[in-house]
């Protein structure tokens, strides 16, 4: 059932898109108005004769005779405007709508109100329209053929007409939600949200749909691929022979190898020729090195502002650079790859993509990131995009989280030089680079003389360093202590790195404390990162030391946000929704998106 022309400016007022949106919008209360022959413990209608009237400057008051209270009463109105004046008058007939209270001089109303519609129950709108024209349109659109059009599932579509329709005397409907209605409002919330992302779902021809099977180059592997890197792999070799571009998220928790993920799309779409975007240089260097090693039959290069000769790319068939892509005259090519696609703008990862696009047929499109999301999330977003998560990892990550403080120093600096004895690394991460009056922790600077004075191999590196690559690289290979801010939360890999400290640890949000963490054990070492705090008590640090799974710590960063919003990138926090939690609420999220795809 489409809106009609002339209530779609009202309904766009209110924020709805649609009948599910307005069935969604729940009155504030509701005013019962049948006349009752008791006193009742709320506002209730009153059928009066007005026996006297009484005017002051500031007030009116009436002497009432309440018909169907089978009583009399006085009534007050303070500040009377003119038309209390016209309206209340000795002999006159009216329903008053108003809360009896009992008193010493008898009953009393305080500012009752004129009522005409008697015998039935109002509902009141929290609204930016008049009560009477939300009504109007609820009438009108929170109907079972309206919400039947919307493909609801009809005991869904029952409970949202009858949260409407309310048949008991109930003053307030929010404190009185049953089971079945919360589960109602939380379905057709998530499943409105979904509907509304699978529009933006645009299908194109692929420019190819040929692939090779990915078991050969699987069976050459020094080891076993875990069982979410095998169904990755396989979801891409399907999107790889449709004929329909694909566009896939692939969400790796950290180590958990999505980097052999990447490495299998390349080999399946050869010969025909893959792009791989990487945010820096050293990423790209990493991923190259990899290419080189798993892929060695496969002519591969590294295309950088640092490094790249002037090779007629189309001489390659894996070609692996930064944002340094976007301005070379890319070759022909089936597949564009984006690794840690939220660094990069969605206008250069469409760039990437529309540079080798030919005329209406587009590349299949995968995005790779490995900043775990909630499975809700994932879920929902699956509905605008294809989603894989690789949870799995390929060894058990063995790291002990702690929480320190000034007083665990002592035992901190015993701890490194037992690790250092061992041939170990360690990074510390500091909040800010310089000193600041606002923090009360040492800045990069302030901290580097006492760790230089005292350790051999330590190495300096932050955002704005541009040395920072040739830092980390020189680290990886001669280094025992980093020194940096959260530039280390991403990329490179240090293998010898065991121990990660972060200072002001309550400062940082759950995933780039995971995300640091997951720096270290990096090829099953014993791991251990210490969460440096002043605070004597933090029950979010508590929370978080206690999960190692990056999609657990991602649905607690949730419940700490208050559902925030990460599908359009454009808020972080607040809620997203007003009945749908994303942290609490999976089950009935892949129920809706059932209920959709049906």
């Amino acid at each position: 059932m489409s809106i009609a022309p002339a209530d779609e400016p009202l309904l766009a007022k209110l924020g709805c898109h649609g009948a599910l949106d307005l069935a969604l919008h729940l009155p504030k209360n509701f005013e019962d108005y049948r006349l009752y022959p008791k006193v009742q413990n709320f506002a209730q209608a009153l059928e009066v004769t007005i026996n006297s009237v009484q005017k002051a400057p500031t007030f009116l008051r009436l002497s009432l005779t309440l018909h169907n209270l089978h009583s009399s009463a006085t009534a007050t109105i303070f500040h009377p405007k003119p038309y209390h004046f016209a309206m209340f008058k000795p002999q006159a007939k009216l329903y008053l709508y108003a809360k009896v209270e009992p008193s010493v001089w008898g009953l009393t109303l305080s500012q009752p109100k004129v009522i005409t519609k008697v015998g039935t129950i109002i509902p009141n709108y929290a609204s930016t329209l008049r009560n009477d024209t939300h009504t109007l349109l609820v009438g009108r659109y929170v109907t079972q053929e309206a919400l039947r059009a919307t493909g609801l599932p009809n005991p869904i579509i029952d409970t949202l007409v009858a949260l409407h329709n309310v048949t008991q005397p109930l003053y307030s409907l929010w404190e009185n939600l049953s089971v079945q209605a919360l589960y109602a409002l939380k379905f057709a919330e998530i499943y409105g949200h979904m509907q509304r992302l699978s529009t933006k779902r645009l299908s194109y021809e692929a420019i190819s749909s040929q692939a090779q099977s990915p078991q050969a180059w699987i069976a050459t592997l020094p080891f076993a691929l875990t069982g979410d890197q095998h169904r990755a792999i396989e979801a891409i070799y399907g999107d790889l022979r449709s004929s329909t571009a694909a566009k896939r998220m692939v969400i790796g928790d950290v180590g958990a190898g999505k980097t052999m993920v990447i490495l299998a799309t390349a080999y399946m779409n050869a010969p025909r020729r893959t792009i791989l975007m990487a945010p820096t240089t050293l990423l790209a260097r990493q991923l190259y090195e990899e290419a080189q090693k798993f892929l060695p039959h496969l002519p591969a290069v590294l295309v950088t502002q640092e490094h790249y000769e002037g090779q007629a790319l189309e001489n390659y068939t894996f070609l692996i650079g930064t944002h340094a892509l976007l301005h070379k005259n890319l070759p022909d090519a089936t597949v564009v790859m984006v690794d840690e696609q939220h660094r990069f703008g969605t206008r250069q990862r469409n760039l990437i993509s529309a540079m080798v696009s030919q005329g209406d047929k587009r590349p299949h499109f995968f995005q790779f990131s490995a900043t775990p999301i909630p499975r809700t999330q994932a879920m929902v977003n699956s509905a605008m995009l294809e989603v894989s998560l690789i949870e799995e990892t390929p060894f058990v990550k063995n790291i002990t989280t702690s929480i320190i403080g000034k007083s665990d120093f002592p035992a901190l600096l015993a701890h490194l030089k037992k690790e250092m004895a061992l041939g170990h690394q360690a990074a510390l991460i500091y909040p800010l680079v310089e000193e600041s009056e606002t923090i009360a922790y040492q800045s990069l600077e302030e901290a580097r003389g006492y760790w230089e004075s005292r350790f051999e191999g330590v190495y300096v590196t932050h955002g704005k360093d541009k040395q920072k690559d040739e830092a980390l690289l020189g680290f990886r290979e001669n280094g025992t202590i980093l020194l940096a801010t959260t530039v280390v939360e991403v990329g490179i890999s240090l293998p010898r790195l065991t121990t990660i400290v972060i200072v002001g640890a309550e400062r940082l949000g759950f995933a780039s404390l995971h995300q640091l963490r997951g720096r270290v054990s990096r090829t099953g070492l014993q791991g251990y990162c210490y969460l440096y705090t002043h605070m004597t008590k933090s029950a979010r640090l508590e929370e978080f030391s206690t999960l190692t799974n990056g999609f657990e710590v991602a649905r607690l960063d949730l419940k700490y946000r208050s559902s925030g919003d990460v599908i359009d990138g454009k808020r972080q926090s607040g809620a997203k929704f007003r009945w749908f939690d994303e942290a609490e609420d999976e089950a009935i999220a892949a129920q809706a998106r059932a209920a959709l795809k049906h």
